[in-house]
C-alpha cells in the first residue's frame, strides 16, 4: 500500500461512488472523465484493491469502496473545514465585509422572495459577493455546497447552527378571472370539476401533502409539472387552482385564497450554516439578512405601524 495518498484521489473516488459513473463524477467536480478514471485507477493501484467494476447500469461499487466511503468522507468534512476557515481570513479588515457567500434556497423562495433581500444586503455591504443556489434539493454544508441555506425542514446535523424564522403558510389560489368563468369551489370535493394544477413525479413534499389530502393525487390533475415556478405561473395565468405560499399571493390582487379552512398547509422554515461559518464577518451578515428579511416576509408589518423588527442573531438551533 502507497502512502501519503493525495486527496483529489478521494474526492474523485467520492464522486464516482455518488454518481455512479466516471462522466457523473466528472460533470459533479468540474473535471475531466479521464481526470477521474485516472484518480480511481491510482487510487486502486496505490491501496492494492479493486474499488469498482463494471456493469449494464454504471459502476457498482466493491465491499471495499463501501467500507472506505465513511473515512472519505471524513477527509472530504475536514477539507471543507479547512477552507471555511482559511477563507474566513480578512473578511472584515479596515471594517469593511468581504469575500463570498454561497446561499441555497427552493426556485421559489430564490426567485420571488430572496431577490430584494439580496439587493440589501449588497447595498449595506458592496464588497460582498452573493451566489444563490437555486434547488429544491437539500443541499450539503458540511460538505460546503453552500455556506447559508433555507430549508423547509429543521437540521438535524450537530455540526450546523440554525434559526427558525417562522411557518410558510401554503393553500389553494387561483385568478379571478378563472373563477369567474369556472364558479368558486366552496369544499375540497368541488375541485374534481376544476383544472387542478399539480404535480407530475410525486416527491417527499407531495406524498407529505397527500396525508392532507386524500385523493390530491396525479390523476386529479388537469396541468402537471414538477417545477414549482411552473406551476405558479399556471396560477397566476388563470390556468387552474393550485397550491402556492400565501406570502406571494397576497402581492398579486388578482389571486384569491381558496377554501382556506379546509386546506391550510405551513411549512416550518430554518436558516442554516455551518458552525465553523459562526464568526465569518460575511457569512454572518448574509444570516442575519436572511432572518430578517424571511420573518418579514412570513409575517410582514402592519402598515401605518413603526414597529421594526429587531435583529435576529446567529444562534444555536431553538
Amino acid at each position: 500500500m502507497t502512502s501519503n495518498i493525495g486527496w483529489e484521489l478521494y474526492r474523485s473516488f467520492l464522486g464516482v461512488l455518488r454518481e455512479g459513473s466516471l462522466s457523473g463524477a466528472a460533470r459533479a467536480l468540474g473535471i475531466t472523465q479521464p481526470t477521474v478514471g485516472r484518480h480511481v485507477a491510482t487510487l486502486e493501484t496505490a491501496l492494492g484493491v479493486v474499488l469498482f467494476t463494471r456493469s449494464q447500469v454504471g459502476l457498482m461499487p466493491t465491499e471495499v469502496a463501501l467500507a472506505l466511503q465513511g473515512h472519505a468522507e471524513a477527509m472530504e468534512s475536514t477539507a471543507a473545514s479547512l477552507e471555511r476557515a482559511a477563507t474566513s481570513q480578512g473578511e472584515g479588515e479596515g471594517g469593511k465585509i468581504r469575500g463570498v457567500v454561497r446561499i441555497s434556497a427552493s426556485e421559489v423562495i430564490g426567485v420571488e422572495v430572496l431577490p430584494p433581500i439580496v439587493a440589501r444586503l449588497r447595498e449595506v455591504h458592496p464588497a460582498l459577493k452573493v451566489e444563490l443556489v437555486l434547488t429544491n434539493r437539500v443541499q450539503d454544508l458540511l460538505r460546503r455546497e453552500a455556506d447559508i441555506a433555507v430549508r423547509m425542514v429543521r437540521p438535524k446535523q450537530e455540526q450546523l447552527v440554525a434559526r427558525r424564522v417562522g411557518q410558510i403558510e401554503l393553500g389553494f389560489h387561483a385568478r379571478k378571472d378563472y373563477l369567474a368563468r369556472h364558479g368558486t369551489p366552496r369544499k375540497l370535493e368541488d375541485l374534481a370539476a376544476h383544472a387542478v394544477i399539480g404535480y407530475d413525479q410525486p416527491s417527499a413534499f407531495v406524498r407529505h401533502a397527500g396525508k392532507a389530502l386524500p385523493g390530491y393525487g396525479r390523476d386529479a390533475f388537469s396541468l402537471r409539472t414538477d417545477s414549482d415556478l411552473a406551476q405558479l405561473a399556471l396560477i397566476r395565468a388563470g390556468a387552474g387552482i393550485g397550491i402556492c405560499q400565501a406570502g406571494l399571493a397576497r402581492r398579486d390582487t388578482a389571486l384569491v385564497r381558496l377554501m382556506p379552512r379546509a386546506f391550510s398547509m405551513k411549512l416550518e422554515t430554518w436558516i442554516t450554516m455551518h458552525e465553523d461559518l459562526r464568526n465569518s464577518p460575511r457569512c454572518r451578515v448574509a444570516f442575519d439578512a436572511l432572518v430578517d428579511g424571511l420573518q418579514a416576509y412570513i409575517d410582514p408589518p402592519v402598515q401605518g405601524t413603526k414597529g421594526k423588527i429587531g435583529r435576529a442573531r446567529t444562534q444555536a438551533s431553538e
